[in-house]
């Protein structure tokens, strides 16, 4: 098998093509011949030795695979060589070959390609999360997503549409506001503008957003409690900005507002049959085609690299994937 390792902390360019030995599954263990690589912001920080997560020398990043199973462990049932399978590694998944636990890999729909199951999970589990269980979205809000060009920012637009909101899309650039368009937002907001809060209020007759989808943090965060609706929801999911913002209390207390947080890899260990559940009520949404995974750009495993690299630079949209 062929793997991008990591074998001290560095930059992406930093990273090592090998050849390795076929792994074997362990009990729970399934092996994976692996189609498709999802690549993501924190596979970076993963490399540099950022991440929360710091595995041993020498490490594969990568969580998202998907691929087909060669061979399973024992206590593995009701998977079989010959699955079309997704998986959510830790890391590990910057490889031809990748072993995943039977509990983190799930069945992909029929229709679904192997581009679209490696983009999918992180940033539809998310926004899923995000939008449904903890702001509680209904049919006929006003959501405000940000960053609406990004992996987790178009997969909320879409969502967003597909639960009945009416969706506005903020971004950086004029390219990235006319993608969210393409993808299911209603009008746009370029937030590099001064002025853009009071953009919102327009668009919304004086109410602003019910609902804020922020994973930018920072100025963004901070103009975002000026044009949110009475009684609206501000939803942290991040904070690519590189800022960790505050709030005074009494702008919650004044306009009645929820500051509700977002932390969705936590479910994994609290709450996992609610991940099982969003699943079963993505892929049906994906299988009616009322959300799609965007791909920007798609590489060769060799190429790791340039793809984290697209990703950092901020130049892409939607996904960047890896093919092995």
């Amino acid at each position: 098998m062929k793997a991008m390792v990591v074998n001290q902390w560095g930059e992406p360019r930093d990273m090592k093509l090998v050849e390795l030995p076929d792994p074997r599954p362990a009990a729970g263990q399934v092996v994976i011949d692996v189609r498709s690589i999802g690549c993501n912001f924190f596979d970076i920080l993963m490399v540099q030795g950022k991440y929360q997560v710091r595995p041993a020398f020498p490490f594969s990043p990568g969580s998202e695979v998907a691929g087909v199973i060669r061979e399973v462990g024992s206590g593995t049932d009701g998977f079989a060589p010959g699955d079309r399978v997704l998986g959510m590694l830790g890391w590990g998944g910057f490889a031809s070959v990748a072993v995943a636990p039977k509990s983190v890999i799930v069945r992909m729909p029929e229709s679904m390609s192997f581009d679209h199951a490696a983009a999918f999970p992180i940033v539809y589990q998310t926004s899923y999360f995000g939008l449904v269980y903890r702001a509680r979205l209904q049919p006929g809000e006003t959501l405000l997503v940000h960053a609406a060009a990004g992996g987790v920012g178009l997969a909320a637009v879409q969502i967003g549409r597909a639960l009945g909101a009416r969706v506005l899309a903020a971004a950086g650039s004029p390219r990235k506001l006319e993608i969210a368009g393409e993808h299911g937002a209603g009008d746009t907001i370029d937030y590099s503008q001064p002025g853009w809060d009071k953009r919102v209020m327009e668009l919304t007759e004086g109410r602003g957003a019910d609902v804020i989808y922020d994973p930018v943090g920072g100025d963004v965060f901070d103009l975002s409690t000026k044009c949110i609706a009475f009684g609206g929801r501000l939803l942290v999911v991040g904070f690519t900005s590189g800022r960790i913002p505050s709030i005074q209390a009494n702008r919650i207390l004044l306009k009645n507002i929820s500051i509700v947080g977002l932390h969705w890899g936590a479910y994994r260990q609290h709450e996992p049959a609610l991940i099982d559940r969003t699943f079963k009520a993505l892929f049906d949404l994906y299988e009616k085609g009322g959300i799609r995974p965007v791909i920007s750009a798609s590489y060769p495993l060799s190429e790791a690299a340039t793809a984290l690299e697209e990703i950092g630079s901020r130049r892409s949209f939607g996904k960047v994937v890896l093919h092995p």
